[in-house]
């Protein structure tokens, strides 16, 4: 957290020497205090705050990917008379272990188009959702644990 306090610092910083007060100025402050406690991060000793920005901005890049693309597929299907949706109820093993990782890799698949979560078991080991397109329930469930759960874990837990 102390290393978040100086990136806030430096992007207040920039704000004041830039002369311009606004949002957007204070967002590339952000995004330059960023940097330079990238660079200097040896000397800050060890924290994981470098390595979780860069690993949230992974995940925001994917997941706006993977909206775009789904929400074309959806989109194709729905327009066209050829229907190639072969909907099913799926289960996923979980390797992602917190409340907070769980909670976004639920999110993330139900805010995706042709993808719902449906409920988390008991031992919070398996998501079971459904999916619009699970003509290979299996390569379905395995890109969705390298891409959005890998991603979620790499930013929340490690």
């Amino acid at each position: 957290m102390k290393v978040f306090g100086l990136n806030m610092l430096l992007a207040v910083t920039w704000v004041a020497f830039s002369g311009s007060v606004s949002l957007s100025n204070l967002v590339v402050g952000f995004v330059l205090g960023y940097g330079v406690i990238w660079v200097i991060q040896p000397m800050l000793g060890e924290s994981a705050y470098a390595r979780r920005g860069w690993a949230w901005v992974k995940l925001a890049l994917y997941f706006i990917w993977d909206l775009v693309t789904s929400s074309v597929d959806v989109a194709v299907d729905v327009l066209t008379p050829r229907h190639r949706s072969r909907p099913a109820i799926l289960e996923l093993p979980l390797d992602v272990k917190t409340d907070v990782g769980i909670l976004l890799v639920t999110n993330l698949i139900s805010l995706t188009p042709g993808t719902l979560s449906l409920e988390v078991s008991p031992d919070r080991r398996t998501l079971r959702f459904h999916a619009m397109f699970a003509d290979e329930p299996e390569r379905l469930k395995a890109g969705l644990k390298r891409g959005i759960e890998r991603l979620v874990i790499d930013a929340v837990e490690r």
